[in-house]
């Protein structure tokens, strides 16, 4: 049995004296005719009328219970929706004086109520419901946790999002600030004729980007699959096949570590658009940064946590091997060799693998000593071709991607680039990637023959870019870690004994 406690138990005993009633403890067919909001904004004028009560008006809410007190004859409590919070009242007077005393034994904080009654101001001036009709829509067998304000333990608000959601309002309102967000970001596409698409979520090779992907097994095929980590290959086929502007907010899977601004399981928007370059791109992130502040009646400046970040346009562009010596500090004349190179992130107290490459020298470095200085929006851009596989050779310069990224609050948002469309070319590219997996590098790309075959149809000059909807999230609800913008984010296994200290603090 799961509910064991002698708390649960009570609160099983009182839904079947519910039952004996006839008062059905999991009722269907509730109407709920008008939210806890519309109440309050409807029935404002009865706080300035004379009688401070209008009952000829008689409306249905329905509600959970967070606050209940009895008052001899009469009680009071505040009931919870999506919307907000209701004061009501009922008595004997009201609902009769058989089943308020039954009330008063049978239901409690935590219950879901239907009450039906009309409006009036109490003498403390708080415009609240008169009940005339008091119903148990759902009982509730498990206690909320004591405290009004809310639980506290973020471990075990990440376990139980939907008691978290209970006792916490505002994460309610991060998550709808979230759904919000992912609408206006599809509209803003739509609305530039992007055709928005799905592609596969299980790949029989692991590519659109340098990362160790999940692997299930499809029975029915005998073949192994892997979860996607981007649905980059799949989308510029859509390309080779005619679409010009094409989109997906998606679902990606990486078989990596977890910290603050990194999930398994993550959403991500990828758009492609044929005719166009990653300059094209970078403007078209700006206006939609510019869309989304006044779709969300967010200022300019935004604080997060102990910072402010300024959106005002343009964002700063810099190039990738300038930022590590301007912003970075690192001697430009040392750029060039990779064992000055290695012997400066020694000196610093920094570890680094033996014999890495130059270019994934350029990326210790950047990770080092640039991203978390970057706070306001930068345009890093023009990477090192070595760690860019997909991405167009600049024609001025054979060793430069015309690629950027973009970062905030320090962290990589969004990453975008002109998109390689020389299928020789890719063709070299993958064969190294896949040189450096046969050496150990597990987030190499795979070789996948059948995109070098499609870009042999010919991919148009195309840009591509995707931008991370969770830290995105993140940053305009100026939450700081990623498990507070995902509902259901990944946790490691609870042992028994973590099961019992859990329920030992709800």
């Amino acid at each position: 049995m799961i509910f064991q406690d002698q708390y649960q138990q009570q609160r099983i005993e009182k839904g079947k004296a519910l039952q004996a009633l006839g008062r059905n403890p999991y009722r269907h067919n509730i109407i709920k005719d008008t939210s806890t909001k519309e109440f309050l904004e409807c029935y404002e004028y009865v706080i300035e009328s004379e009688l401070k009560r209008d009952e000829n008006k008689n409306n249905t809410v329905v509600g959970r219970i967070k606050f209940l007190r009895h008052m001899g004859k009469a009680a009071f409590a505040k009931i919870e929706d999506e919307h907000g919070l209701l004061q009501i009242y009922f008595s004997r007077e009201s609902i009769g004086d058989d089943w308020f005393d039954e009330a008063k034994k049978l239901v409690e904080v935590g219950d879901i109520i239907s009450v039906t009654g009309f409006p009036f101001v109490t003498k403390t001036g708080e415009l609240s419901l008169h009940a005339k009709a008091l119903e148990v829509a759902t009982k509730s067998i498990v206690p909320l946790p004591e405290k009004f304000h809310g639980l506290q333990d973020k471990e075990l608000r990440y376990r139980k999002r939907y008691l978290d959601m209970i006792m916490n309002a505002d994460v309610r309102k991060t998550f709808k600030i979230r759904s919000k967000i992912v609408s206006e970001i599809r509209h803003f596409f739509e609305e530039r004729d992007f055709l928005e698409v799905e592609t596969p979520m299980m790949h029989p090779i692991a590519g659109g980007a340098n990362a160790k992907p999940f692997v299930t097994h499809h029975n029915a095929l005998g073949v192994d699959r892997y979860l996607r980590i981007a649905p980059e290959l799949y989308l510029k086929r859509l390309v080779v096949g005619g679409f010009e502007a094409v989109f997906e907010i998606n679902r990606n899977f990486r078989n990596e570590g977890m910290d603050q601004t990194h999930n398994p399981e993550f959403t991500m928007i990828e758009f492609y658009w044929a005719y166009h370059n990653y300059h094209d791109l970078m403007h078209l992130t700006e206006e939609m940064f510019d869309v989304l502040l006044k779709k969300l009646k967010l200022p300019r400046k935004l604080p997060y946590g102990e910072m402010e970040i300024d959106f005002s346009k343009p964002f700063r562009k810099i190039a990738f091997r300038a930022a590590l010596s301007e912003i970075g500090g690192v001697p430009d004349e040392i750029l060039d060799d990779r064992t000055q190179i290695t012997q400066y992130i020694n000196n610093k107290g920094f570890s680094v693998e033996a014999n890495l490459s130059l270019g994934k020298l350029y990326e210790e470095l950047f990770d080092l000593f640039v991203e978390e200085k970057l706070i306001n929006p930068t345009f890093i851009i023009d990477y090192p071709i070595e760690i860019s596989p997909l991405a167009r050779r600049s024609e001025t310069n054979p060793n430069i991607a015309e690629r950027f990224e973009l970062f905030i609050a320090g962290r990589e948002i969004a990453n975008g680039f002109n998109e390689l469309n020389d299928p020789l070319d890719q063709y070299e590219r993958f064969a190294k990637q896949l040189q450096a997996k046969n050496a150990g590098d597990d987030e190499a790309h795979e070789m996948d023959e059948d995109y070098v075959y499609a870009l042999g149809y010919g991919l148009p000059p195309t840009a591509g870019q995707g931008l991370g909807i969770d830290r995105l999230t993140m940053l305009l609800t100026n939450e700081l870690s990623i498990k507070d913008v995902i509902l259901f984010p990944a946790m490691k296994p609870l042992n028994d004994n973590d099961e019992q200290t859990q329920k030992d603090e709800e």
